[in-house]
């Protein structure tokens, strides 16, 4: 595999060996010297296009405790503020001889265009509201450290799954590890053909106490160009989850940033059910997981030993 641009790469043998591969990493990221050798004289850019936290943060993490060289670029500062296009930006640093290129953009599609611009490995951390596959696996991981196998678990994935693409990997993900997913909005938030992706839709949280995962996710309203819902007070009182409307033993996701007292009370959020700060250490491990698959390949044990 030299890409990585929607889960539809990964078969389930795959997304295990990455998780297993991860399991192994955070081991190397509880040590008093966090960093392997696997990627000493490598380059990889991390080129973001969107405002980004968690996602840039752990991908240079992951790229420094593999010991690579790492190049991030943000548009904001670069030539791109001088109009400076995507092919050219990427052709640009291609002079660099990257062995990764991590890309963020606004844009569905983005991620695959790079690849054909590029002789690098190429990692989509988010095309507009197409995917984001390292998140989905992640949450994978993060599920799979608490309740073992996805096979025959409930997820419900509730709230803007119009606009998300963290919604279209997870779904993707879950399914293929044997999960049974529900996605759930209003009906305005939930797309017409997000069934064929092999999940279930709702408009109501009438039957949340079926899930055994309940996975949040954030009203996007910077992607909104109209009204969706009423109010977003509306929106709160139907489809937001706080301690009340969890039952005792659901497992509680959000990707982040969480809006809070919209999507997720304050209550859920700060409850032994809430599961987010583990997805976010997971970030770091994961995602040296996926540099390693893509740029190396073979078995780890020389090199975590």
């Amino acid at each position: 595999m030299k890409h990585l641009i929607t889960i539809d790469d990964l078969d389930r043998e795959s997304i295990e060996r990455i998780l297993d591969r991860a399991e192994s990493f955070a081991e190397v990221s509880g040590r008093e010297i966090k960093k392997v050798p696997a990627l000493r004289g490598r380059t990889v850019v991390n080129l973001f296009y969107e405002a980004s936290t968690r996602t840039s943060s752990s991908f240079e993490l992951a790229a420094k405790r593999l010991s690579a060289d790492v190049v991030s670029v943000r548009s904001a500062g670069s030539s791109v503020d001088k109009g400076e296009s995507l092919k050219d930006t990427v052709q640009t640093l291609s002079a660099y001889d990257p062995a990764a290129i991590v890309i963020r953009s606004p844009h569905a599609g983005a991620a695959q265009m790079v690849a054909g611009w590029t002789s690098a490995s190429v990692i989509n951390a988010g095309d507009g509201k197409h995917e984001h596959p390292t998140q989905a696996l992640l949450d994978v991981f993060t599920l799979r450290r608490r309740l073992g196998e996805l096979d025959g678990k409930n997820i419900w994935i509730i709230g803007d799954v119009l606009h998300s693409r963290v919604a279209r990997s997870n779904i993707l993900a879950f399914t293929r590890m044997g999960a049974e997913v529900t996605v759930c909005g209003p009906p305005t938030l939930i797309p017409r053909e997000i069934e064929s992706l092999g999940c279930t839709a709702k408009t109501t949280i009438d039957d949340l106490h079926e899930a055994d995962v309940v996975y949040v996710l954030r009203m996007q309203l910077e992607r909104m160009r109209e009204a969706f819902v009423p109010s977003l007070r509306e929106y709160a009182e139907r489809y937001q989850i706080n301690s009340a409307r969890l039952r005792p033993g659901q497992l509680l996701m959000h990707p982040g940033p969480v809006n809070r007292g919209i999507e997720l009370s304050a209550d859920a959020i700060d409850s032994p059910q809430a599961l987010i700060g583990d997805q976010v250490k997971a970030g770091v491990a994961v995602r040296m997981a996926v540099l390693y698959e893509l740029l190396v390949g073979t078995p780890l044990l020389a090199v975590v030993a």
